[in-house]
């Protein structure tokens, strides 16, 4: 089930050597500009490094563009297991993902414009941002309920003749900084009497509409992600058209499933990649440095925690890609529990081993000489976003004991 395609295999190839000739020898100067000269919460000063166009032109010229859409039309036609060793792959780097045109939030917003949009969303906002023209973000978050049971929700949407007014107030929203974000696609309550899922909505907001103002960017581990950044924003009478509303009042967590689905896979994948890359820094980091006479990788039990990791990984990459291909076989649905058990199991799995690789760097590890302190704060991000660890391993649970339930009588 899990030998790669030819498509996935010359795709993977492909964007192999993209990243070794024209990423990998820029990446770490990219990052250490960005850090300089943008590392601050002051997100209006924030712009993309010239080199990081130059390079997203370079991939769509070569066709690597696209990747995660299954349409050959728009994207290139991979499946979700197609596409999974790619996404591994540009977890790898912490631009990656831009360049291919292939980053979060977008994917999910294109992929929810692209199944649940009309034709005028889709010719409004879903090419421009096939092109790479702007970016998107996902406002879903809020500070003042807790968001982990996305019922709890208090933004409202309200229809009110041709048009819908939203008021309430985001967090966590990501790429909310970034000089491209164009739109947000905002979820919020449109009837607090219905059925309890079928209260909410989502709709297309223009970040440049009267009333929206974002409010500040949030630091994670005293980093603001630039020029990306996870912001706070506020929605204050926001009046956009009735049209502006994805497949309907009251569809929002219909909507929701279907998109956290893949992007959880592309999520696991990449954070992957990223568990891959810190443990190859730390084994060299091991065999090469020195100390009390002896390389480090011979010293405490730092080998078998090497060898914990490589299994770990290497345990969490089956169920990542037996996950997808459970998706691409029987649709989000019937993917439920194994989208929420990796989604608890592999960002844990990277916050060992990049925690481990900090500690075989000492004082360097928690430095931005390494990547490594990037890589942990994705990590522990990803623990909390689309949902902490304890509602996807609730879920794990609900749907395993569906299986003992009795059958039902017929009568």
């Amino acid at each position: 089930m899990f030998g790669r395609s030819e498509l996935s295999q010359q795709y993977l190839s492909r964007v192999k050597a993209f990243m070794a000739e024209h990423i990998e020898p820029v990446e770490g100067a990219i990052m250490q500009g960005v850090l300089h000269d943008q590392g601050h919460g002051n997100w209006r000063e924030w712009s993309i490094p010239e080199e990081i166009d130059a390079l997203k032109e370079k991939a769509k010229n070569e066709g690597l563009w696209n990747l995660f859409l299954p349409d050959s039309r728009l994207g290139q036609g991979l499946s979700t297991l197609d596409y999974a060793p790619l996404a591994e792959q540009m977890g790898r780097s912490f631009i990656a993902p831009e360049v291919f045109n292939c980053n979060a939030p977008d994917t999910g917003n294109m992929e929810v414009l692209y199944h649940y949009g009309s034709d005028s969303q889709r010719k409004t906002w879903l090419q421009p941002l096939l092109q790479g023209e702007i970016r998107s973000v996902f406002a879903m978050t809020e500070p003042q309920v807790a968001s982990s049971d996305a019922t709890n929700m208090e933004t409202r949407i309200t229809a009110d003749g041709d048009d819908v007014i939203i008021q309430g107030r985001k967090w966590w929203t990501t790429g909310l900084g970034h000089p491209n974000a164009k739109i947000a696609i905002v979820m919020g309550l449109t009837d607090p009497d219905a059925e309890r899922h079928k209260r909410h909505s989502m709709v297309l907001v223009p970040l440049d509409t009267p009333g929206v103002t974002i409010e500040r960017m949030l630091p994670v581990f005293g980093d603001y992600d630039a020029p990306y950044g996870h912001g706070e924003v506020s929605f204050n009478n926001v009046r956009v058209p009735k049209t502006n509303v994805i497949g309907g009042l009251g569809y929002g967590f219909a909507i929701a499933q279907g998109r956290l689905g893949p992007g959880r896979v592309h999520h696991c994948m990449r954070a992957l990649g990223a568990a891959e890359r810190c443990l190859e820094l730390m084994i060299t980091r091991g065999m090469e440095r020195v100390a009390f006479g002896q390389p480090l990788i011979k010293l405490g039990d730092n080998g078998t925690r090497i060898a914990k990791h490589r299994m770990a990984i290497d345990q969490a990459r089956l169920y990542t890609l037996y996950t997808a291909g459970v998706i691409d076989n029987q649709g989000v649905r019937g993917a439920a529990s194994e989208i929420a058990g990796i989604k608890a199991v592999v960002p844990t799995v990277l916050q060992n081993v990049v925690d481990d690789a900090i500690q075989m760097f000492g004082g360097g590890g928690l430095s931005h000489d390494y990547p490594l302190t990037g890589f942990y704060a994705i990590a522990r991000a990803l623990r909390l976003a689309d949902g902490p660890d304890e509602v996807h391993q609730a879920t794990v649970l609900r749907q395993e004991l569906r299986k003992y339930r009795p059958p039902r009588s017929e009568s």
